[in-house]
């Protein structure tokens, strides 16, 4: 009977596995294909992740050039009109001042060309560090769908049948005034391609860009391997091809797709080898489940076959029969196919669930190791007992520059290391050994790339204690970033001392904390060192900035030499910095500017009298040949003996009257054309008007045109420079009598209005001339602009510097064909505003 339970535990185990195999095989083939096809799909979309991040650094570093200071400051004094002819400016041999070499220093693939284009997207400028040439697309002109005022724009499109990634962002001179924009234009092929994927493994897959319409690849990362200009059509028989939509790029009349190869090498290798791991973890279950099956049958047999042969023995003893009332073989075998069944339930549903349970651990913890591999920031790499590398995760290829396939079996200290790391590399490893140790084994060295450059790097160890093997697993971080921000920490504390201008701090109190080298004038101008209080009026000036939480500026003059402080509070840390500024220059430039300024008024006040000098001169005939006429009477009377002593007087006072008339008129031509230093004073803006009015007499009867003017009822009260003032009407109504004749004599008016509106007074100048062009209206106060063929173009601009300096406004309006009015504003005198008219009167000269 045990025979015979062998036999059948073998062979109902052997048909049960047989059935089961074909069952599980189907099974596992279906749970590996869903896993291969998400393990592909994650593949293609990391791929076109890091290529949507690579065009993001792109964008990010174009923003950062059209915002740096360098373009900025070189836009300032630039002027692009609409209207004028555009030649580009190429620059071949060398980078222009305004544009810094940030592609380098971001690792990015330089452009090929970078554009500076004005408002409506002409090109104005070209950097060109190759021969070859801008696309004819957008040589002279970019499109506007490529332009974006609000955002930076980074769109891959086709310009003279290549693909090119057009990145652009607007930029604004020093002042903030839009200028244009900036075009960084860069080929995309297999050097752009591969840069985006860097630490792609080209042997496990490879990325390419198609043209959705016709299936075509249009650029790859190895041009070698997937030549441009074939279909994805022509791989479908060596590739496992995935293929996702680029984000849409507004404007892009492309229309592109993101390919990802895996080649069906690698994917069947990975299947294959699945497929016998898991043959033979089966065999190994099935090979256990019929020698327990086996074991279980022969066991419970050999029990069988004891108890009935003791039941046998006893019923022979007892009753005397040679044999029971059953035999043996029925017996047995009943109770053999109940616990064969229910034991084989038993094994199969332990065998399934203990399968289940492998296949799961197995699946977690390949998952989690390639998710810790893959998704580290840090390099892991990991060493044999020899040394070797046998692992290198994705960021170990990052920071190394080399690929995985090439770093597996390298000796890491002699790879990876410079000679005079190698010993620091080797006692970290014996420390890393004695775990009892602290700290464990962890430092900073000096680590080689794959191209032999040097990178700093923090290194930990952790050693993995097999049975047999002795492993040690490296976390390796890149520090560079962390070197250069203490370098840079450390520059900026130097920044203070190292400033050349006067630096300090502090307290509310009045307490000096800090003060650098360049602070000493001050210093001894207040009697105070470092750690010694301020004096009282600065003590003071340091709490009201403290209280109101505003900077404060003030002035310091120390024997000539004026210093410009600004007091910035740190409220919520409770001191002061204060910044001081050597202004010396600036103020005695301010002087000579003044000093310049008046010159050039009294230059421009000569012209002006140039021009009313016939009027002037007519005016001053009048009372001389009244005085002659008056002279020659008394004459003729006297010689006669028949005057009167009456009609003598009478003349004689008639001459008297004319000589300080003439006296008069000469006054007032001496104080206009006289140099003399401003002078403010009390004045009625009504008889300015009138005065000037009187000037241009002789003007006015050449024209043929009668002024009309509309003065205020009561007096205007100002407080002016009365020749700056005059100077200013004098051009305003010498210009519209210019412009008057240009018109026919019945056509001509002219009208002078001077009112008061609210806390200013306004003269308004209107004339019927030809009026002024739109287009000159925004230059019409700007230096050396004149439409008179003897003109200097100073009239108007000299004007408008009065004005200001009077804290007034100055404008034009006008409409072609129909006349101008100047507009002038200047503030009300707060002092005379409840001053009658005949006392502003009386202070006039």
């Amino acid at each position: 009977m045990p025979w015979i339970a062998i036999c059948v535990g073998l062979a109902a185990g052997t048909a049960i596995w047989t059935v089961l195999d074909q069952i599980q095989s189907k099974q596992v083939d279906k749970i590996f294909g869903q896993e291969l096809e998400a393990q592909l799909d994650l593949r293609a979309r990391e791929s076109l992740i890091r290529f949507d991040r690579y065009l993001s650094s792109y964008a990010a570093t174009t923003r950062l050039l059209a915002n740096h200071r360098k373009l900025s400051e070189y836009l300032e004094p630039l002027f692009w009109s609409r209207d004028e002819a555009v030649t580009p400016v190429i620059y071949k041999d060398f980078r222009p001042l305004w544009l810094p070499d940030f592609f380098e220093r971001d690792a990015l693939t330089a452009p090929s060309h970078v554009l500076l284009t004005d408002a409506q997207g002409r090109v104005r400028e070209i950097f060109q560090p190759t021969a070859e040439p801008v696309p004819q697309e957008i040589a002279t002109q970019v499109p506007t769908q490529y332009l974006d005022e609000r955002e930076v724009r980074a769109v891959i499109d086709r310009f003279d049948d290549r693909l090119y990634l057009l990145a652009s962002d607007a930029v604004e001179d020093a002042g903030g005034y839009d200028m244009g924009y900036l075009v960084v234009l860069v080929p995309v092929g297999d050097a752009f391609i591969g840069a985006s994927q860097r630490g792609l493994d080209l042997g496990r897959a490879a990325v390419a860009l198609v043209d959705s319409d016709d299936q075509r690849i249009l650029a790859s990362v190895d041009s070698s391997t997937l030549p441009p200009g074939t279909t994805l059509a022509d791989w479908s028989d060596t590739y496992v091809i995935t293929s996702q939509s680029l984000p849409e790029y507004e404007g892009s009349d492309s229309n592109l797709l993101f390919a990802t190869f895996v080649p069906h090498a690698s994917v069947e290798k990975m299947s294959r080898h699945v497929r016998i791991f898991e043959r033979r973890q089966r065999f190994f279950a099935a090979a256990v489940f019929v020698v327990v099956f086996t074991g279980v049958i022969y066991l419970v047999s050999s029990r069988l076959n004891k108890v009935l042969k003791r039941m046998t023995r006893f019923s022979q003893r007892a009753l005397g029969i040679p044999e029971p009332g059953f035999r043996r073989g029925g017996n047995q075998l009943v109770l053999l196919e109940e616990w064969i069944q229910h034991f084989t339930q038993l094994v199969m549903a332990a065998r399934e669930e203990m399968s289940q349970r492998h296949q799961a651990e197995m699946r977690e913890s390949e998952a989690l190791k390639a998710a810790v591999m893959e998704a580290s920031l840090d390099a892991i790499v990991t060493l044999d007992r020899y040394g070797k590398v046998i692992e290198f995760n994705p960021a170990a290829e990052r920071l190394f520059g080399l690929a995985r396939t090439f770093a597996i079996g390298a000796i890491f200290a002699e790879r990876f290391l410079p000679d005079v790391a190698q010993a620091a590399f080797k006692r970290l490893l014996d420390r890393s050994r004695h775990l009892h140790r602290e700290p464990l084994g962890r430092g900073e060295l000096i680590a080689l790339r794959g191209d032999y450059s040097e990178v700093p790097v923090e290194i930990s160890i952790a050693p993995i204690e097999l049975e047999d093997e002795h492993f040690h697993t490296l976390y390796i971080h890149d520090i560079s970033s962390r070197k250069r921000a203490e370098q840079e920490i450390k520059s900026l504390a130097r920044f203070a001392s190292e400033s050349p201008n006067p630096i300090l701090r502090v307290s509310a109190e009045g307490l000096i904390v800090y003060a650098n080298n360049a602070s000493r004038p001050l210093l001894i101008a207040w009697s105070a060192d470092p750690g010694e209080y301020l004096p009282d009026g600065w003590a003071r000036e340091v709490a009201q900035a403290l209280e109101t939480g505003l900077p404060l500026e003030r002035e310091l003059d120390l024997s000539g030499q004026v210093y410009s402080l600004l007091l910035a509070p740190i409220r919520d840390l409770g001191y002061v910095n204060i910044y001081a500024r050597d202004i010396t220059a600036v103020r005695r430039a301010e002087q000579e500017s003044r000093q310049h300024q008046a010159e050039l008024v009294h230059v421009c006040r000569l012209s002006t009298m140039g021009e009313v000098a016939t009027g002037m001169a007519h005016e001053l005939n009048q009372p001389l040949s009244a005085i002659v006429n008056y002279a020659n009477g008394c004459t003729r009377r006297l010689q006669g003996g028949a005057s009167q002593a009456e009609e003598l007087i009478g003349a004689m006072g008639q001459i008297a009257a004319q000589a300080k008339r003439a006296s008069e008129i000469i006054r007032r031509l001496r104080a206009l054309v006289g140099k003399q230093p401003p002078i403010r004073t009390q004045a009625d803006l009504n008889h300015l008007v009138r005065e000037v009015c009187s000037f241009l007499e002789f003007e006015t009867s050449r024209v043929g045109v009668q002024i009309q003017l509309d003065l205020h009822a009561e007096a205007i009260p100002v407080r002016v420079d009365l020749v700056q003032v005059e100077q200013v009407l004098l051009n305003l109504v010498g210009n519209a009598l210019d412009a008057l004749e240009e018109r026919p004599e019945s056509e001509r008016h002219l009208r002078i209005l001077a009112r008061m509106e609210g806390d200013f007074a306004e003269v308004l100048v209107e004339d019927s001339g030809p009026g002024i062009a739109p287009e000159r209206l925004p230059i019409l106060f700007d230096a050396f602009v004149t439409s008179k063929e003897s003109g200097m173009g100073m009239g108007l601009a000299i004007s408008q510097t009065i004005v200001e300096n009077h804290d007034g406004r100055i404008w034009a309006e006008s409409e072609l064909g129909h006349g101008s009015t100047f507009h002038l504003t200047l503030p009300l005198s707060l002092a005379a505003k409840d001053v009658d008219g005949d006392t502003i009167e009386s202070l006039e000269p």
